[in-house]
């Protein structure tokens, strides 16, 4: 039955989920979904520039491939038919990546990244490269915000956000240093998914740092950012991160939620960021209405140092990842990425060694929080999308959970003065992505209008 009640409905905003079943009942053409994603890129990518590269002859041979499939009796994957935005650092054998930099343009690897190798294996579009910042760094690519193009949509994974926002693709794929997917989301109000450390390979991505660096997601659903890391996680031994483990029930979590409320840690001021009044008042309004969930609480003693802590590990790492780059071209990078890598480079072993060891005791001291609590409650950021195109904002409030490894999920739940979104950030105990995301979906129940 040929796209059945769609006569009038645009495709290309249906979320990931309702796309790939219609598909795979008969009710959605695989080709119609692609032409609708590629309108919406041919209408408003002039004004966002989200894509680092697009072929849509390319994107409709892929999904006449798919059609073909399926009339030979192929089985459908998760994601059969659905376009995903893959972020420029993710090596793809079929498209160039350039990693958001003039050094690598035209660069063509010989084989697929992990995660793009899973998007493939699940029936998924890689409708193309989206934006990053210079080598996933500070630096900002062209992107603009698709609610307000004067503001940023934030970065690192800018592109990734900004054409999950504006329908272009219902999925994309980020990655996480410092703020780089929970921070987009926000200013461009998405989901954003980082799950636990080590749960998605990193074989073929550009790394910043080892230690530090997150595969993440974006979605503008719960359970499609839940289904897009199921698709993705696994175990790989390409990755020295990863462990064998089951993969979590992401998505029967995020569906499900919880039957009882949880409790929640409001924590919205740190020792290095402070959020805007804005953003106060309304996590202010949260507290009040949900009493009895969430209390106002202070990390425990020795966290101040935090931001410093992950700098000392992410620069230092990020000078050795680009050394080779960075001495044979260091006229080619930005004064702010050599700054960084310089800084790394004057860094002594005994400091490095010395922000490892406290790293791992800051991983210790937290989980008191998590044993009290179902999750901390924090700002996604510190406020609504900065004007102006020249940074991609602060990463503050995302610091501290990307350098513990723990799973952090962006709702787009509110909006500040100016109406652009505003997200609210849940993070969990390492390794539990799945109680997270249930109690993600509760607090989104919770705070909708009229609950």
């Amino acid at each position: 039955m040929p796209d059945s009640g769609l006569a009038t409905a645009n495709p290309a905003r249906l979320d990931a989920t309702t796309a790939a079943d219609r598909i795979a009942r008969g009710r959605l053409a695989i080709d119609r979904l692609t032409d609708a994603c590629l309108d919406v890129v041919a209408a408003r990518e002039p004004e966002l520039l989200a894509w680092a590269f697009i072929d849509p002859a390319y994107c409709r041979r892929q999904a006449s491939t798919l059609i073909d499939g399926l009339a030979k009796g192929q089985t459908p994957g998760r994601l059969l038919g659905v376009p995903v935005g893959v972020k420029d650092i993710f090596a793809t054998a079929d498209m160039p990546t350039a990693n958001g930099t003039a050094l690598h343009a035209g660069r063509q690897p010989a084989a697929d990244s992990a995660v793009v190798e899973r998007l493939r294996a699940a029936g998924a579009i890689v409708l193309g490269k989206t934006v990053t910042t210079e080598l996933a760094a500070f630096t900002p690519g062209p992107t603009r915000n698709p609610h307000d193009p004067t503001r940023t949509p934030g970065g690192s994974s800018s592109g990734s956000a900004a054409a999950v926002a504006a329908n272009m693709v219902p999925l994309a794929i980020g990655s996480q240093t410092n703020g780089s997917v929970i921070r987009p989301a926000s200013y461009c109000g998405v989901y954003g998914f980082k799950p636990s450390f080590g749960l998605i390979s990193r074989r073929g991505m550009t790394l910043q740092s080892p230690t530090v660096d997150h595969v993440g997601v974006f979605a503008r659903r719960l359970a499609d950012a839940a289904l897009l890391v199921e698709v993705l996680a696994g175990y790989d031994s390409a990755d020295p991160a990863m462990r064998p483990r089951a993969t979590p029930p992401l998505v029967a979590a995020a569906l499900a939620g919880r039957t009882r409320a949880p409790r929640l840690a409001l924590i919205d001021d740190f020792a290095w960021e402070t959020p805007g009044p804005s953003t106060l008042a309304v996590f202010d309004e949260i507290a009040r209405a949900l009493p009895g969930v969430v209390d106002r609480t202070e990390l425990p003693p020795g966290f101040a140092a935090a931001k410093d802590v992950h700098q000392s590990i992410s620069w230092a790492e990020l000078a050795h990842e680009l050394a080779d780059l960075h001495a044979a071209h260091p006229e080619g990078l930005s004064d702010g990425l050599r700054a960084m890598i310089e800084w790394g480079q004057r860094l002594g072993a005994g400091a490095y060694l010395a922000a490892l060891a406290e790293r791992r005791r800051l991983q210790a001291a937290v989980l008191p929080l998590f044993d009290e609590f179902d999750a901390i409650l924090t700002p996604a950021a510190a406020g609504e999308a900065p004007v102006g195109l020249g940074s991609t904002g602060s990463p503050g409030f995302c610091t501290l959970w990307s350098l513990l490894g723990t799973p952090a999920v962006c709702l787009p739940l509110r909006h500040g003065p100016s109406g652009m979104p505003l997200g609210v950030q849940l993070v969990g105990r390492l390794g539990e992505d799945a109680k997270l995301l249930a109690t993600a979906a509760w607090l989104e129940q919770a705070l909708a209008p009229g609950s």
